[in-house]
């Protein structure tokens, strides 16, 4: 089976080792196009070491996109993270169409920051769907599905990188074999059942000392790595990353204690011990380093907003 791979970064590189590892035949590699001054996509450097030919068009919606889709006379694409939009006549061109990775239990955030707004909302479960992308968004009929947990503590890293990562690169692979044993499934979404959600954001990570504790808590794991969750000491930006809940009451955004494991603060029904951050103009430092170099003692107040 002739198969084109659409894709991205860590993940898109993921699939197309597995698929060559399979010895399946993987005739053209597409991926975003390089930016000036950023270092070249790992899908691209690794197609290009493997011999794989790559090809990254600035636009899908062209004529000439569309002419060299067709000329690969694939069977199937798969698209394993990809965030340009792809027009449904590039994505019909393949025998038996294109199928698609979002990591989210489709209708269920949709959206380009599905695995930060489960861990937001406090949610203990998510998932990812494969399934066959359309002109909507992730609004495509649906092939296969996989969930999995979010523990109390867990980070927007963790969730990625440990589950829908692994589970997803798996999943890739196991809707191919489908197409290649000629079961093509398609359920369509019921959209009216599910959500679509924006960017999770610099705003959405901003820390609110004053809302309930578990909410805050929730803010910090999922933007924990990337967008950061952030507060503010006498107009300074402060990003928290690692950190733990845990019990205690007093004045909202206050520091509480400072020790070797971190910087105690006080939310509204209890407390987040905050173990690394990144104060502006650094990198990540432990908490105890932070609260020495900038001075802070207790009673310091934390946040914006209060």
């Amino acid at each position: 089976m002739r198969i084109v791979l659409h894709g991205q970064q860590a993940f898109g590189q993921a699939v197309l080792e597995k698929l060559l590892d399979r010895g399946e035949d993987v005739v053209a590699v597409c991926c975003a196009p390089t930016k000036e001054g950023k270092p070249e996509d790992p899908l691209a450097l690794f197609a290009k070491e493997k011999g794989v030919p790559l090809h990254q068009p600035n636009s899908w919606k062209t004529p000439e996109a569309l002419k060299l889709i067709k000329s690969f006379e694939s069977d199937v694409c798969m698209m394993a993270y990809v965030l340009m939009f792809v027009p449904q006549e590039v994505l019909d061109a393949p025998k038996y169409g294109t199928f698609q990775y979002h990591p989210s239990l489709c209708p269920v955030h949709r959206g380009p920051s599905s695995i930060n707004w489960p861990i937001a909302m406090g949610k203990s479960r998510t998932g990812l769907s494969i399934f066959w992308p359309n002109d909507g968004l992730d609004e495509g009929p649906m092939m296969l599905q996989k969930s999995c947990e979010i523990g109390p503590d867990e980070t927007l890293g963790d969730v990625y990188f440990k589950k829908l990562f692994p589970m997803g690169v798996d999943a890739m692979l196991e809707g191919l074999d489908l197409v290649k044993a000629g079961v093509i499934i398609k359920h369509d979404q019921r959209l009216e059942d599910g959500s679509y959600e924006s960017w999770f954001g610099r705003d959405e990570a901003e820390i609110d000392w004053a809302k309930p504790v578990a909410d805050v808590y929730n803010t910090i794991r999922a933007a924990n790595p990337a967008p950061g969750a952030w507060t503010t000491l006498n107009g300074s930006e402060l990003k928290v990353y690692d950190s733990e809940l845990v019990e205690g009451d007093g004045s909202f955004g206050e520091v509480v204690s400072i020790d070797g494991s971190g910087v105690t603060v006080q939310g509204n029904g209890g407390r987040i011990l905050i173990k690394r951050v990144r104060p502006e103009s650094s990198g990540k430092i432990t908490a105890s380093e932070w609260a020495a170099s900038a001075e802070v003692s207790l009673g310091t107040k934390l946040g914006s907003k209060l």
